[in-house]
């Protein structure tokens, strides 16, 4: 199947897809969802010492001047006390530490719900796609942790305000991105520990799964405007099930670049035997009813994933990002126990 066959057609769609790219740039990385608590006690058993909604720990004792080697580049951060977390991939990484950022930004409206524990304290530096650099400033911040998403523009705003490092969304960066920040505020063993453990645990599930995955289509998409988005095989959660699980990328999924539309009609062509669907309400204010919709249309009941009763919707938070430390410890546990039914 050619990849143009992947995009909706008309005008409208096209305006939607557009709009949704301009929400988020998740070019390559939002119904009920768990509790902050329920998450917090899958991630406290899959990390040591780690909770994503425990209660984050005092901030990180000063350390004077020191450079960072993230991603081969380095960052020279005179202190390293105030911490302002400008990504939602960084606050998910501080979450599971325990750091204590001075500042965080918004979904848009406040700090996401699942955050919101851990960040108990923060101000709030403005929405996730152009962070307040007066707020920032005012925090007296010491770096800056941002996102590779970010427009060039603000990248240059953030840099005159402190060191801004962008936190990768591309989910194979995930152990990079965790420690990275455990350099930062001398957590260093701790993420390892958390890394490691994770690695082991996904090497068990891997095998406990296998049987039932083999020969089977598993995809994992998100409906934004209320429309489907695939993503390519190393976004979002899907590193989770197509590395660390190792089950079979879909060629359909293979030819993907970035966040793709696709309409219904050829998103059945797909005919996945499992499907994972994250539905977020504030993605999709104005069409408040599409999962819904989609749910009763005689079209989405063709699939075989949805006639076997294997449709999984929001089976973590929809605002998860996917490609973290915090996403994938608490799908991880969520994933073997779907995959294994």
């Amino acid at each position: 199947m050619k990849k143009s066959g992947w995009l909706i057609g008309s005008v409208l769609a096209l305006s939607l897809l557009m709009g949704a790219c301009g929400n988020d740039k998740d070019a390559a990385n939002s119904a009920a969802s768990p509790s902050p608590s329920a998450a917090a006690s899958v991630a406290a058993s899959a990390a040591p010492s780690a909770s994503p909604s425990a209660s984050p720990s005092a901030s990180p004792a000063a350390q004077g001047p020191k450079t960072i080697k993230y991603l081969d580049k380095e960052y020279a951060l005179a202190n390293n006390q105030n911490i302002v977390v400008a990504s939602l991939e960084a606050m998910e990484d501080a979450a599971v530490l325990g750091v204590k950022p001075v500042g965080a930004v918004t979904d848009g409206v406040k700090i996401p719900d699942y955050m919101a524990k851990a960040m108990e304290g923060a101000v709030e530096v403005g929405n996730r796609q152009q962070p307040n650099a007066e707020a920032i400033l005012k925090l007296k911040a010491d770096v800056i942790l941002g996102t590779s998403k970010f427009q060039a523009a603000v990248v240059e705003q953030l840099n005159k305000v402190a060191p801004m490092i962008p936190v990768s969304h591309i989910s194979s960066n995930w152990d990079a991105n965790l420690l990275m920040l455990g350099d930062i505020v001398g957590k260093q063993d701790q993420a390892k520990q958390i890394v490691d453990k994770y690695k082991q645990d996904a090497a068990a599930a891997k095998d406990k799964i296998a049987a039932n995955v083999k020969d089977k289509k598993v995809l994992f998409v998100r409906i934004r405007t209320g429309i489907i988005y695939l993503y390519p095989a190393d976004v979002f959660f899907n590193p989770s099930l197509y590395t660390d699980l190792g089950i079979a990328v879909p060629e359909e999924i293979k030819v993907v670049k970035a966040q793709e539309a696709v309409a219904l009609e050829k998103f059945a062509e797909l005919n996945p035997d499992f499907l994972f669907v994250q539905f977020a309400e504030s993605e999709n204010k104005d069409q408040p009813k599409s999962l819904e919709d989609l749910q009763n249309n005689p079209i989405w009941k063709t699939i075989n994933a949805v006639k076997n009763g294997k449709v999984f919707v929001n089976a973590v938070d929809p605002s998860a990002q996917g490609g973290t430390s915090w996403s994938k410890i608490a799908f991880l546990p969520v994933a073997v126990d779907k995959l294994g039914q």
